[in-house]
């Protein structure tokens, strides 16, 4: 059910002050991209390049938050046990 709720979230992530704006849904898939007209200039193709990944992983960092941040909530923010040893 935690999966499915996380797959319906949707997070977005900007860069440019805004001027390249990606959203992504919980399991880090595009869902939608806006360019602000303003910065499309055939001269600037690597700018725009380097906007649109800064954008994405803004939002794939945020998605990663959020994904911690429910597992916090599901385990009642206790760690997880350690993984056994072998002694001999």
């Amino acid at each position: 059910e935690m999966q499915e709720q996380l797959a319906a979230a949707e997070v977005s992530g900007s860069s440019g002050a805004g001027m390249v704006a990606v959203t992504l849904n919980g399991k880090g898939e595009l869902r939608s991209l806006k360019i602000d007209p303003a910065i499309v200039d055939p001269n600037e193709v690597e700018v725009l390049e380097d906007l649109i990944t800064a954008a994405f992983n803004d939002a794939r960092v945020k998605v990663e938050a959020r994904m911690s941040e429910e597992m916090g909530k599901l385990t009642g923010g206790l760690p997880l046990p350690p993984f056994p040893t072998s002694t001999g």
